[in-house]
């Protein structure tokens, strides 16, 4: 079965720049490149993978365009480029040259306003994408479900996905706001979800695979299966779980569904939604 990693990140790491990495993580404050991911990635038989943004930047997406011109099983790139500016469409006529670009994240999470998604300049950038086939990833915390639901609803035809599950509390299992605003903004058919980053919002050390099994439920109900995607988001899941664990996780809950959907979550929800 094919299997697609629809979320990992690669970095050279430097300490002003990767600042949101803390002591705490002291286990990712070095680089991870190709050479170290290819391994896993043979050792596990995963034939491939999109590589996503972590800086805030246009040298970060040329940075993963380099590493996937040089790397057949980097499938993909989700870039960064600044959505608000007013040369936007500049950079994305530029960008639109490059055909593993296959889209773009903004670290909402880490904005100060929790309605960044619905800002004008930001909407007037989100509303040009669609014209390049550029997916948009949404990477938002359980309190942003609300308005990130009032945003998708302003772009029917773009095409979304939730990174991690938009964050649902593991480790204190409170997940009755994250339910209500996960069900709502999967009545968008263009919103899809990535099955990723699961032990990094767990208890790093005392998770279990039962802890994961709720809103794996909800969002499989409420997604369906066409529209999940594997994603292990290493290497950023070395914090609680080595990459085999990661795929242990989603291998063992998805193994009870027919072949036919299992290969869709391995892989063809990734390819039908990157291009690839």
């Amino acid at each position: 079965m094919k299997k697609i990693d629809s979320h990992q990140h690669f970095w050279k790491y430097h300490p002003v720049k990767d600042a949101w990495i803390s002591d705490d993580m002291k286990i990712i404050q070095r680089d991870f490149l190709p050479v170290d991911f290819l391994p896993l990635l043979q050792e596990n038989g995963v034939d491939g993978c999109i590589a996503v943004q972590a800086d805030q930047s246009e040298e970060e997406t040329h940075f993963l365009l380099e590493l996937a011109k040089d790397n057949d099983f980097i499938k993909g790139v989700v870039g960064w480029i600044d959505l608000r500016g007013e040369n936007i469409t500049s950079r994305l006529n530029y960008f639109s040259q490059f055909k593993k670009l296959k889209g773009f994240r903004h670290i909402v999470q880490g904005e100060s306003d929790e309605n960044f998604l619905l800002q004008e300049d930001f909407s007037k950038g989100i509303a040009q994408l669609e014209q390049y086939n550029f997916t948009y990833d949404i990477l938002i915390l359980p309190k942003h479900l609300a308005v990130a639901f009032e945003f998708v609803k302003r772009f029917p035809n773009q095409k979304f996905v939730i990174d991690h599950l938009a964050k649902p509390d593991f480790k204190n299992k409170e997940f009755l706001d994250w339910e209500k605003g996960i069900r709502e903004i999967a009545t968008c058919p263009n919103v899809y979800c990535k099955v990723s980053g699961l032990v990094t919002e767990a208890d790093w050390n005392n998770w279990t695979e039962a802890d994961f099994t709720y809103c794996l439920n909800v969002v499989t109900e409420a997604f369906g299966i066409d529209r999940l995607l594997f994603g292990s988001d290493w290497p950023v899941c070395l914090l609680a779980a080595n990459y085999a664990q990661t795929l242990e996780i989603v291998t063992n809950y998805f193994s009870k569904f027919p072949e036919s959907n299992q290969e869709q979550f391995w892989s063809g929800n990734a390819i039908e939604f990157y291009n690839i």
